[in-house]
């Protein structure tokens, strides 16, 4: 009787259309971010090797041989999910990225666009390094399931609200010393601490960094001012009710 892979792979085989090489173009997407890494070409052999080990193969087209992406650079891409087109003719992997997906040192192949290519970069490099927040966080997570105490985060949401809020106090104090001293390599170094041990305070307290960015694409565009006055306004309301409450409740 055949296992799943096995049927798996036979349904692959009967679904999917080759191409006059017995090729098929493989899309490779951030299964966290959304974002497109990089294009390769499969054959059945990569497929097989793709499945078997839960890292992605692809044929070289240029070198005629079966290739691991990340062989030689370490930045392996970890199989999620796999899925095929309406046509069968492309797959599309969701993976987890080790490093940068690109020769380049990007974190995707796709950063040069067509009509300004350096607008196109400036955007894609800018997205990247948003992504590192996503991947912390997701880290963080995955560390909270941990029961070791030889991760410095596991060891660190398991000491609870003091400990984590106790680390984010320290790095926020770090980054005050720092600003002060007019050191920018010191600040750098110090803000990142910061922004480090935020998101595990976020992950400690179960809040998506999507939030995050939710809350600051609210504000944007809106005046300190403004902002303050419908923050005091509705603090006001939230003190208007309570007092209505509490005269309620007296005079019952």
């Amino acid at each position: 009787m055949k296992n799943d892979k096995e049927i798996v792979k036979a349904l692959l085989k009967e679904t999917l259309k080759f191409d006059e090489l017995g090729l098929v173009p493989a899309v490779v997407q951030d299964w966290i971010t959304g974002t497109v890494l990089m294009l390769g070409f499969m054959n059945q052999e990569a497929i097989a090797h793709t499945q078997q080990t839960g890292l992605v193969h692809f044929w070289s087209r240029k070198r005629q041989r079966l290739w691991k992406k990340g062989e030689v650079s370490g930045n392996y891409l970890q199989v999620k999910q796999l899925f095929l087109d309406c046509d069968g003719d492309t797959i599309l992997i969701k993976a987890e990225p080790s490093g940068p997906t690109c020769h380049t040192g990007s974190w995707s192949c796709f950063f040069s666009g067509i009509v300004d290519s350096e607008i196109a970069i400036e955007q894609a490099t800018e997205e990247a390094h948003g992504m590192i927040l996503d991947r912390l966080y997701e880290m963080v997570l995955n560390k909270k399931k941990e029961s070791t105490t030889d991760s410095y985060v596991a060891s660190l949401l398991q000491g609870g609200d003091d400990r984590v809020l106790k680390k984010v106090t320290e790095e926020a104090g770090e980054v005050l010393l720092a600003v002060k001293n007019r050191k920018n390599e010191e600040i750098v170094y110090e803000v990142a601490d910061l922004l480090f041990h935020i998101i595990v305070s976020l992950g400690h307290c179960g809040i998506p960094v999507s939030e995050i960015y939710k809350e600051l694409g609210r504000r944007y565009g809106q005046s300190g001012l403004e902002k303050k006055r419908k923050h005091h306004i509705s603090r006001l309301e939230r003190l208007s009710s309570v007092t209505r409450a509490s005269r309620v409740s007296a005079g019952r």
